[in-house]
């Protein structure tokens, strides 16, 4: 029975020996933080979106391979579904006019990307989810001609051994089932990579997930999905269903779900490796024939290839990373907590407010995380995701009182963690022109009350109601979002509705 129950390519031996190998290096990680192996700080910073593929009428289209075929850039890759693609931008360190420079880099290699679809009656379109995604396109036969991802779907719907339940209840509410993880497909993201030396981690870590709600709440941009209107940020719940390896008995149990926000604050980044190995069974046992503790005790620096390949498989909301680069070990934050879009401006404007936020809490000498309760910052991610904008979340009172209190996310955004935002900005070295400019655009959308997610939900009832079926809603929405994207001004300035149409004769 045993057997039967692992899918694919991998045998009883093989998850024994897998868990072996995860356990040294496990050690090795702990030899390496001992030894103090890990680079020196070098405020490096990344940044990678996963991007959709959608036709003139706004509907997706299954074609990232031949699309891929024309970019031809090792910048872009595929992503879990045909209708996916991601983009990487390369490493920059955090200071002068970085942001105009991430700006100007993403804008060319969008437009680039845009025109290759071009090519074949697709284009770029970046969004947490797409409003016109199907349950229909979302299914096992359109993930991507990419082995990775055929095994990663039949080891979690082994592990699961049932249908996946998606109940989403927000707005209205969806509830339907899914053989496959395509549905996780739906979901595009920015992840935003930060470098950081192994002192420091569990501040920056403590710090990103403090925040997390902000980030949401500021910067919402998925509230439909299979034509429902749901969550202002329908993304975290969507994923955390669509990849769950839990049934229902064990989700009584308090088993944790891989999509997971977490449950403490941590001291060391080791905590949350060792806790990933601890809680989570290996989905993607793939050995490799490296031994971690001999290639230390040789003096060389080991990939722990095992650890980074089971981490991949844990889906944090800020995830920790081991990698080599030039021979020698680093750690960094990722975050990945932000849908994708509206704008490459929005995007920007979003990773200004993390970079300058996560430093600033990171360096204060009473951090937010010794006065807010960790189930108070899960709370709050819920509360953003739910309400977006509108969101109250919970945060420590200012001054000498101890304790927290409930606030309006855009009033603790403008009074509180923007001028946080700008002094960590500053500190790590960023034109004042920069940081006003990005700053200022998180700023105009707390003003207004105004996200990617208010804009698309006030679209498609103005649609609803100049007579549109929910379908061509949707579809309008959409077609409207992309022309308002390419044009590039930040959603915030974004009229609602869509445009007039021009009178014939």
């Amino acid at each position: 029975m045993g057997e039967k129950v692992v899918a694919g390519r991998f045998d009883l031996s093989d998850r024994q020996h897998y868990r072996d190998k995860l356990r040294r290096c496990l050690t090795g990680l702990e030899r390496l933080l001992d030894e103090k192996r890990f680079d020196r700080p070098k405020n490096l910073m990344g940044l990678e979106i996963e991007l959709n593929l959608a036709g003139g009428d706004g509907m997706p289209k299954m074609l990232n391979a031949q699309v891929l075929e024309r970019i031809a850039s090792r910048d872009f890759q595929t992503e879990l579904a045909m209708f996916n693609l991601e983009v990487n931008i390369a490493p920059h360190r955090l200071g002068g006019r970085v942001f105009d420079r991430l700006s100007e880099e993403l804008t060319t290699s969008l437009a680039y990307a845009h025109r290759k679809a071009g090519e074949l009656d697709a284009g770029i379109v970046m969004i947490g989810i797409l409003p016109t995604l199907d349950r229909d396109d979302l299914v096992s036969s359109n993930l991507s001609d990419v082995d990775r991802y055929a095994l990663l779907n039949e080891q979690i719907v082994a592990a699961r051994g049932e249908d996946f339940v998606l109940d989403i209840d927000g707005v209205e509410r969806l509830t339907c089932t899914s053989k496959s993880i395509a549905p996780e497909a739906a979901c595009t993201s920015v992840q935003l990579h930060l470098q950081v030396t192994p002192g420091r981690f569990a501040d920056v870590w403590n710090a990103a997930q403090a925040v997390a709600a902000a980030q949401i709440a500021v910067g919402a941009n998925s509230p439909f999905l299979f034509g429902r209107e749901l969550w202002r940020e329908s993304r975290p719940p969507l994923f955390q269903q669509s990849t769950d390896t839990r049934p229902p008995e064990l989700q009584a149990q308090g088993v944790r779900p891989r999509t997971w926000f977490g449950e403490r604050w941590i001291s060391s980044a080791y905590d949350l490796f060792e806790e990933n190995v601890r809680f989570f069974p290996a989905l993607l046992p793939i050995s490799d024939e490296e031994d971690p503790l001999q290639v230390l005790d040789e003096g060389g620096v080991p990939t722990l290839a095992e650890l980074v390949l089971h981490n991949g498989t844990v889906y944090r909301w800020n995830r920790p990373v081991y990698g080599i680069a030039d021979g020698v070990p680093h750690l960094r934050v990722e975050n990945r907590v932000l849908p994708a879009g509206p704008t490459v401006t929005d995007v920007i404007a979003n990773a200004a407010f993390y970079y300058g936020l996560v430093r600033a809490l990171a360096e204060e000498s009473r951090p937010v995380w010794t006065r807010l309760p960790f189930e108070a910052a899960a709370a709050n991610f819920d509360a953003a995701c739910k309400h977006g904008i509108d969101a109250r979340l919970e945060w420590p009172r200012r001054g000498r009182y101890s304790g927290t209190a409930q606030v309006d996310a855009v009033s603790l955004v403008r009074d509180e963690l923007l001028p946080l935002a700008e002094a960590g900005l500053d500190a790590w070295g960023v034109e004042r022109a920069d940081r006003d400019l990005y700053l200022g655009v998180i700023d105009e959308r707390c003003r207004r009350r105004v996200n990617g997610a208010t804009w698309q939900a006030a679209t498609f009832h103005r649609a609803l109601e100049a007579g549109l079926s929910r379908d061509a809603a949707l579809a309008a929405t959409t077609r409207r979002y992309s022309e308002l994207m390419r044009a590039g001004e930040p959603v915030h300035t974004w009229p609602v509705g869509l445009p007039e149409p021009v009178p014939l004769g």
